[in-house]
């Protein structure tokens, strides 16, 4: 009975560690899939304050050339 108890806790173990490198490895993608995310956003905002930019200009320019 003992040996039962000793083979199930060593495949628990064993279940948690695989279970753990699987976490490890969702878990880095979902990192890597933030930091892509990320770079897009900062090229959104960089577009964002050109057309905010070009906006002003555009409102502006009339009233000092005209």
């Amino acid at each position: 009975m003992a040996a039962t108890q000793k083979e199930l806790a060593q495949k628990a173990v064993t279940q948690i560690e695989v279970h753990e490198k699987e976490c490890a490895l969702r878990y880095k993608a979902i990192e890597q899939r933030l930091d892509d995310g990320k770079a897009r956003f900062d090229r959104l905002e960089t577009m964002i304050w050109g057309v905010y930019a070009t906006v002003i200009v555009a409102v502006a320019l009339p009233q000092f050339v005209g």
